[in-house]
């Protein structure tokens, strides 16, 4: 954990605790608004299906869920989550959402910070995020709080056709001097 992690202060009025049974509802409505950004940011209305939600039932079901805290504010509850994923040794965060009204304010810091600090106290010896490409104010966010090292990376192919070019793409990216679309 980074100094300048642990230097930032949470909002005034907020805590992260261990999500609660009676988080649900504001947690699952915090994963829709994360799959309508999705949507978006992909321009796929498709993503999440019928029910923007209801990815968050069968998050719920994960046998490698290893906790879930929130970020809660006191006069407008939970404004933001994280979740630790075990693998092996090793831990992921996902997902990390935050409200969009709270973004910038250090909400996520904090969450990522709580989930580290969890990750740590389990003995693991890593911790890994996985955002989407396009997501270009979560790869920032992410590095600013510590995430600086590539592990892996995960290519895809469309195979809807076309010309290969997708118009909605974000700027593309090199690595390792070859050109990718994200």
């Amino acid at each position: 954990m980074t100094e300048t992690m642990r230097a930032q202060a949470l909002p005034a009025g907020l805590t992260i605790r261990p999500y609660r049974p009676s988080d649900h509802g504001a947690v699952r409505r915090l994963w829709a608004e994360f799959t309508e950004h999705q949507r978006r940011l992909y321009q796929d209305p498709r993503l999440g299906g019928r029910d923007p939600g209801a990815g968050f039932e069968e998050y719920l079901t994960r046998l490698d869920l290893s906790g879930i805290w929130v970020a809660d504010e006191r006069e407008e509850g939970v404004v933001g989550f994280v979740g630790l994923i075990m693998d092996g040794r090793a831990g992921k965060v996902d997902p990390v959402v935050v409200s969009a009204p709270w973004r910038g304010r250090g909400v996520g810091r904090g969450l990522l910070t709580k989930v580290a600090d969890e990750a740590g106290r389990r003995g693991l010896a890593r911790l890994t995020v996985s955002p989407g490409a396009r997501d270009d104010s979560a790869l920032r966010s992410l590095h600013a709080a510590g995430f600086d090292m590539v592990a892996t990376v995960t290519l895809s192919r469309d195979l809807r056709g076309g010309s290969g070019a997708d118009e909605s793409a974000g700027e593309p990216i090199l690595l390792h001097g070859l050109r990718f679309s994200t």
